[in-house]
C-alpha cells in the first residue's frame, strides 16, 4: 500500500466519524423528530376546563391525550409544568391533592401555570376546587430507572 492510499483511507475514516457526530448531533436536537431523544428536563402539559351539560370536565390539548379528564402522567425528579386554561362559562381552580398546589381562581378565558417537583411515585387526585372539591381525575407519577442502577453488561452499555 502506498502512503497516498494510507492517507486516503485515513481521512476517509476521520470524514466518516465527523458525518456521524453531525448527524447524531442534528438528530439528537430533535430536528428530524416531533420530540427531543434526549432527556428532557421537564414535562409540559396543557389542559382546558369545560362546562359541558352542567358538568365540569378537563380535556387535554397539549402532551396530554384529548379524552375528558384524562390520566396526567409524570415522571419522579423531573419539573411538571402543567398548564390550565379556563374555556369555561364558570369560574374554576385546578387542585392537585397531594401536592397542595393551585391554581388562581380562573375566569373564563384565564389561564395560569402550576409548576411541581414530584419526587416519589403514587396517584394524586386533581380537582376543580371552588366551593367543593369536585374530583375529575388523577396524576400519576412513575419512576423511570437511572442508569446506575442496571446492573452486569447493562451497565457497561451505558
Amino acid at each position: 500500500m502506498h502512503s497516498n492510499d494510507k492517507i486516503l483511507v485515513i481521512a476517509a475514516i476521520i470524514g466518516g466519524v465527523i458525518a456521524l457526530a453531525i448527524i447524531v448531533g442534528f438528530i439528537g436536537q430533535g430536528n428530524v423528530r416531533h420530540v427531543q431523544i434526549f432527556w428532557q428536563e421537564k414535562v409540559e402539559h396543557t389542559v382546558i376546563f369545560e362546562d359541558i351539560d352542567g358538568k365540569t370536565q378537563i380535556r387535554g390539548i397539549k402532551g396530554v391525550a384529548g379524552e375528558v379528564n384524562p390520566t396526567l402522567l409524570s415522571r419522579t425528579s423531573f419539573a411538571y409544568v402543567l398548564t390550565v386554561i379556563n374555556n369555561g362559562t364558570t369560574n374554576h381552580r385546578l387542585y392537585i391533592e397531594g401536592f397542595n398546589v393551585q391554581t388562581d381562581l380562573l375566569e373564563p378565558g384565564q389561564q395560569d401555570t402550576i409548576t411541581i417537583y414530584p419526587d416519589k411515585e403514587g396517584e394524586y387526585a386533581y380537582y376543580d376546587k371552588r366551593q367543593e372539591l369536585t374530583q375529575l381525575g388523577k396524576i400519576k407519577i412513575v419512576t423511570v430507572v437511572a442508569s446506575d442502577e442496571f446492573q452486569g453488561i447493562w451497565r457497561d452499555l451505558i
